[in-house]
């Protein structure tokens, strides 16, 4: 059988892998990978140290951050949005609360409604994406959608609802999200290379998204400026692996609040369900973060059982896809 490394390496030159493979377990890295390139018409490669963007892995940000505000009395899961929002979004039922918000459990309609635009490449945004540069300015398109079930009732993956909870957030605490990520999350997680990027100022060390496995096509007109709950968390592989070991150990919230966040409450096809901003298998061992979208793929998985860590980023829409596939098999997902 092949090694852990030549696994990779072929699916990765097999399919034409671009981004950033690492695998760590009980404190020992045991794979760091890079591949690809990070801007195409430069020829800049990716490194282990290239910031990728991560997509909807940054509602497990947003879900820390909320209760990070919990625990400071700031907010509380059965705190109403309706008494954040006031007159603003009106179609939010009263009954919505924050608990409902992060288990993906609200029934708000959604500005983004992924079973709709099943190409992940479609023009989605209703707005010129350069007008979404801050979580107020997502109002005019969380406006407008009708309740799509009695709130409680039932899961329902819901990308508007992680923005709903930014802005709760930002009301609350009276600062900005993206601010608060980085204070109540990154900082105490010491993820030192993780933030909000806006998509027309990436610095250096920061890829560029593409819809294809090849072509310049980037993702620039895909998504929003600067991003805010549901996702634009740009970050590492290597931040990653310090995330989970600082999540578990309670350096972000309580212990109780993140048992509390990795429990499962929401069963879903297969052996998956889903908890508070968290991924979780229904035996409550793999909890995972998990990201698609135009230029973007990614997964980060951590087996409790047996201390592992293993993230996938790449900047391409399906890149990490087939290289998840074989940790998933080698690491016993």
């Amino acid at each position: 059988m092949l090694s852990l490394q030549a696994a990779v390496d072929e699916v990765a030159a097999r399919s034409g892998f671009s981004g950033v493979v690492r695998v760590d377990r009980a404190g020992t890295t045991e794979l760091s990978a890079a591949y690809g390139l990070a801007d195409r018409a430069h020829g800049l490669p990716v490194t282990v140290d290239t910031r990728l963007a991560t997509a909807s892995a940054t509602k497990g940000l947003t879900a820390l951050t909320v209760m990070s505000l919990v625990e400071r009395g700031a907010l509380g899961l059965g705190t109403t949005a309706r008494s954040l929002l006031g007159h603003d979004l009106p179609l939010v039922a009263d009954d919505v609360t924050v608990e409902h918000l992060l288990a993906h459990r609200s029934g708000i309609g959604d500005y983004l409604d992924e079973e709709v635009h099943a190409d992940v490449c479609d023009y989605v945004m209703p707005v010129p994406v350069h007008e979404l540069d801050t979580t107020e300015s997502y109002l005019r398109v969380l406006d407008g959608h009708p309740t799509a079930f009695p709130a409680g009732e039932r899961f329902e993956y819901n990308n508007g609802g992680y923005v709903v909870l930014a802005l709760l957030a930002e009301r609350a605490a009276g600062t900005d999200f993206q601010t608060l990520v980085r204070t109540l999350v990154c900082e105490p997680a010491g993820m030192r290379d993780t933030a909000f990027l806006r998509s027309d100022e990436l610095p250096g060390d920061a890829a560029l998204g593409y819809l294809t496995a090849d072509g310049a096509r980037t993702n620039v007109l895909h998504l929003p400026v600067l991003g805010s709950g549901d996702g634009g968390v740009y970050s590492t592989a290597a931040d990653f692996a310090v995330f989970w070991d600082s999540l578990l150990a309670g350096r972000i919230v309580a212990p109780d609040r993140v048992a509390e966040m990795l429990r499962p409450r929401s069963e879903r096809p297969g052996p998956k369900s889903y908890g508070l901003g968290f991924h979780v298998d229904v035996d409550g061992d793999l909890p995972w973060l998990e990201g698609y979208d135009a230029g973007v793929s990614f997964a980060s998985r951590h087996r409790t059982s047996t201390a592992t860590t293993y993230t996938v980023i790449s900047n391409w829409s399906d890149g990490a896809w087939p290289v998840l596939g074989v940790l998933d098999e080698r690491l016993g997902r």
